[in-house]
């Protein structure tokens, strides 16, 4: 018979007390109310190492031994009110979240301060999936703090309840606290593996047009980070004109419609990957492209607002509205 986990179903409870909280905004600040205080496992084996240290001085009746004894005893009693006072007062807010792709890191940033006049040592910050970051915080200054947590699929993706806590100075006894802010990160889906851009297509009557895009050579320009490699201009390198990338245009009054319907029939999210590396192989190529979804269309632009609005409706297709 498997008895019950009491240890995990206390600490759920806990944790459910905890957070009665709702989802928090703009800045937080760890007042006494906010912060609890527990021994440690290492606090055990040092008061046990304490009670032999005593029943030695009492057995012996050594003098220095009871110096001793109590100047270490006080000592861990100190470590309780170090560990409290290096948490107390930290002033705590949420910063902008990049979107990311799926399959990367989304890197949340918060920011503390530490309005005291002593800095603070060995802060954890950590997810309930064991992600954690650690960091110091000097006096009277403002730092930010960077959580990377992975981004497994497309979406929003929720910081979730965080915990920070520290040891600090001795490791006898843990100080924490938990924070949950209203702040996620925008997942694109993961692009798909280079493919050329849709072939031309006749026009539908509404003067818009499927084309290729990259037939018509329009000339070079200087080379900007995050350009596709295969445009680079090698033979411009060559000749010792400097990293430039050729620029392709489509021909007058055409434009370029990545188009859901005329995708194969493939997994929904298969077409969101291959939507998703056009949207960046078009913009690449400074293309005008327009996007069109089951749900709706984007017109035709070009920009990086324009990318990212793209982006942003491949990510949330077919999820609900928050």
């Amino acid at each position: 018979m498997k008895l019950p986990n009491f240890r995990g179903v206390l600490k759920q409870k806990f944790r459910n007390w905890a957070f009665r909280r709702t989802v928090e905004t703009g800045t937080v600040q760890l007042n006494q109310r906010r912060i609890y205080i527990l021994p440690t496992r290492q606090f055990f084996g040092f008061a046990f190492v304490l009670i032999l240290m005593l029943l030695g001085d009492i057995n012996y009746n050594l003098s220095l031994g009871y110096v001793l004894t109590f100047l270490l005893a006080t000592t861990g009693g100190l470590s309780m009110l170090y560990a409290f006072r290096n948490m107390a007062q930290l002033e705590i807010h949420a910063g902008y979240v990049e979107p990311v792709f799926a399959g990367e890191q989304a890197r949340f940033l918060f920011h503390f301060n530490n309005p005291g006049a002593l800095p603070r040592h060995q802060i954890h910050l950590h997810d309930d999936e064991g992600h954690q970051t650690a960091f110091d915080l000097p006096a009277q200054t403002s730092t930010p703090v960077e959580l990377a947590l992975p981004a497994t699929k497309r979406g929003w993706l929720d910081s979730g309840r965080l915990t920070l806590y520290t040891r600090f100075p001795l490791g006898l006894f843990n100080a924490w606290s938990y924070i949950h802010f209203d702040v996620r990160a925008l997942v694109y889906p993961k692009p798909a593996a280079p493919q050329a851009l849709p072939i031309a297509a006749a026009p539908d009557g509404s003067g818009k047009t499927t084309i290729r895009g990259d037939e018509d050579f329009a000339g070079l320009r200087n080379y900007v980070p995050g350009d596709a490699m295969p445009r680079i201009a090698w033979k411009a390198l060559a000749r010792e004109q400097g990293l430039q990338v050729k620029e392709f245009s489509a021909q007058q009054g055409q434009q370029l419609w990545l188009d859901w319907s005329q995708l194969p029939d493939i997994a929904q999210e298969r077409k969101l990957e291959l939507l998703t590396r056009w949207v960046l192989d078009a913009d690449a190529q400074g293309l005008h492209y327009g996007l069109k979804l089951p749900d709706g269309e984007v017109m035709p632009q070009q920009g990086t607002a324009h990318r990212a609005e793209c982006l942003r409706r491949l990510a949330l297709f077919g999820m609900p509205a928050s």
